[in-house]
């Protein structure tokens, strides 16, 4: 069954708007919730909330956030502080440390051709696209219409594209602003570091986009060629163009999950003038309370956008992502996964770009319905704890494992506060911690311990 009713005040939801009319039903999200299907730019009832489940679509009123008990962050919260602007540093980090030369190798052996999308579409109006971005691309304008048909200046788009949208939702259903703060690299380049912080919905809330250029360090290019690549430098020198979008969100409900996804491309121009490249990625999810309807609907949207490409990238996408943020030393997963890959360069430039553009167009219907379904959950202080040692873990993840966050910390003249972005505002640790068994706590971790197949 197809029952659809979309919006969107922006060109990229309209096109896939029509997608999923001639299609099945597929969430999109943008500025608010549902309207109407008969207006050729429908606009958004204010008191409605939406959530996609399997093919059917069911509608619900919300109102202000969730309410929670007096003594939310008691004994033993630790402040965890993070600004807002990524770093050169942390962005090259992401994109050179995610995956291993087993991991590529495997996935080019496991999945050695993706199939383009079917539909053509016009990217459109440099110019008239940045009018909708949150601050001025990194790249000047005039450079992007010089060179639009270059993939990198279409990547460029895209994840500013993938930024607007992102933050807009989010500031439509908390009611906050996002702070943006543009910062230059003196190397070359700069980025764009969204970030909301103690609104009525999000604690702490991070989109952020980088576009950095110069010479590959020998501790990067050193990174590279322990994942199987061969850089042939010129003069010991490896000129590269690295971009991408990256984004945490940490709701204050515990029972609206926190959200992470990173989309990202990566050049090196070798010293005959020929160009390696890839892309990077996924999106994840951690929730505190497992729901196994949300967990459907976010995998199941990932997945739709997968199979659009190639019938082996979700399963194998997925597994990649659970075995990468495993806490090796709790014997658990920070969360209850999604998708995950590095240094896709197969079967050819544009077919892996479009698959990306589908992945990075998921990251609004996958978490907003979510959003939405629980803005109102009513949480005690005991389920607000729980928050907190789960949050626990997730810094535990990033201080320890996370390859972009260690690559950042050892990188001189890093910027330790963007480095440290994902972190969440607040977070605890209790000495030998252990849920009691038969309660929502134990559930969840059981599902931490093994992971699970959602779709």
């Amino acid at each position: 069954m197809a029952t659809i009713v979309f919006y969107s005040v922006n060109k990229t939801a309209r096109i896939a708007t029509r997608r999923c009319l001639t299609l099945h039903s597929k969430w999109l999200a943008g500025d608010s919730p549902l309207s109407s299907i008969h207006s050729p730019t429908p606009t958004f009832l204010p008191g409605a909330r939406w959530f996609s489940r399997g093919c059917s679509v069911r509608f619900m009123s919300h109102g202000t956030a969730g309410r929670a008990s007096a003594g939310r962050i008691r004994r033993g919260a630790l402040a965890l502080s993070g600004a807002a602007a990524v770093t050169a540093a942390a962005a090259v980090a992401g994109l050179l440390a995610n995956a291993n030369h087993f991991q590529s190798a495997e996935m080019a052996t496991k999945v050695p051709q993706a199939a383009e999308e079917t539909e053509t579409e016009e990217e459109g109006d440099i110019l008239e696209r940045c009018r909708g971005f949150m601050a001025s691309p990194v790249t000047d304008v005039r450079v992007l219409q010089e060179r639009k048909d270059e993939m990198s200046t279409r990547m460029e788009m895209l994840i500013m594209e993938t930024q607007a949208d992102f933050c807009k939702a989010l500031e439509k259903v908390d009611g906050g602003k996002f702070k943006v703060d543009q910062w230059q690299r003196k190397e070359g380049g700069g980025g764009i570091s969204c970030v909301m912080q103690d609104g009525k919905v999000f604690e702490k809330a991070g989109v952020n986009v980088s576009v950095v250029f110069g010479h590959l360090t020998e501790e990067a290019a050193k990174q590279m060629r322990s994942r199987g690549k061969v850089l042939k430098g010129k003069d010991g020198k490896l000129p590269f163009c690295a971009m991408g979008v990256s984004s945490v969100i940490h709701p204050k409900n515990p029972h609206i999950p926190t959200v992470h996804f990173n989309y990202r491309y990566f050049e090196i121009e070798e010293e005959d003038g020929s160009k390696q490249w890839w892309f990077g990625g996924g999106t994840d999810l951690t929730p505190v309370y497992i729901n196994k309807e949300d967990a459907f609907h976010f995998h199941n949207t990932l997945k739709e956008a997968c199979d659009k490409h190639h019938p082996q990238y979700y399963p194998d996408f997925k597994k990649w992502c659970d075995r990468y943020f495993h806490i090796k030393h709790r014997g658990e997963t920070r969360g209850i996964g999604g998708i995950f890959f590095d240094d896709l360069d197969s079967p050819n430039q544009e077919g892996v770009f479009q698959f990306v553009k589908s992945c990075a167009r998921t990251v609004v219907p996958c978490y907003l319905p979510i959003v939405y379904k629980h803005l109102n959950d009513n949480f005690t202080d005991e389920e607000k704890d729980w928050q907190q040692v789960r949050r626990g873990r997730y810094v535990e993840f990033n201080l320890v494992y996370d390859r972009g966050v260690k690559f950042g910390l050892a990188t001189p003249g890093s910027r330790i506060e963007s480095i440290l972005m994902s972190l969440p505002l607040t977070a605890r640790w209790e000495y030998m911690h252990e849920p009691a068994k038969g309660t929502q706590e134990a559930e969840m971790l059981d599902v931490l311990r093994n992971p699970k197949e959602w779709v």
